[in-house]
């Protein structure tokens, strides 16, 4: 029942954002922009394990986790702009993301830190 609970809440959130953004594009912005499945997502693990070095240890991957998805929110607005069809707009945007994301963990690693 917990799955199903977990399962529904975080669709609704989604479907919520999906619905406002028909109608309130900055108000879905914000409400996407919030970290609500990162603290669904710290909610869950903490209500699920009790263990306080688990939410410490994903929280601090999340905060070092932030910067490489910004980059697929740059990228997507240019290609739309610049005429490219939406299915490839967010096709090349999640892979520079992702290829981004390697980098930036190829970096971390240089520095110690681990996500």
């Amino acid at each position: 029942m917990q799955y199903i609970v977990k399962i529904i809440l975080s669709a609704l959130i989604i479907f919520g954002i999906s619905e406002l953004g028909k109608r309130f594009t900055t108000i879905a912005a914000i409400a996407a922009s919030l970290p609500l499945l990162s603290i669904l997502g710290i909610f869950w693990l903490y209500n699920d394990t009790k263990d306080i070095q688990k939410i410490i240890s994903l929280s601090t991957s999340i905060f070092w986790a932030v910067l490489p998805p910004l980059l697929f929110f740059v990228i997507l607005p240019i290609l739309l702009k610049n005429g490219v069809k939406f299915g490839w707009a967010m096709v090349l945007s999640t892979v520079s993301m992702f290829i981004a994301y390697s980098v930036y963990i190829f970096v971390l690693a240089k520095f110690g830190i681990k996500i």
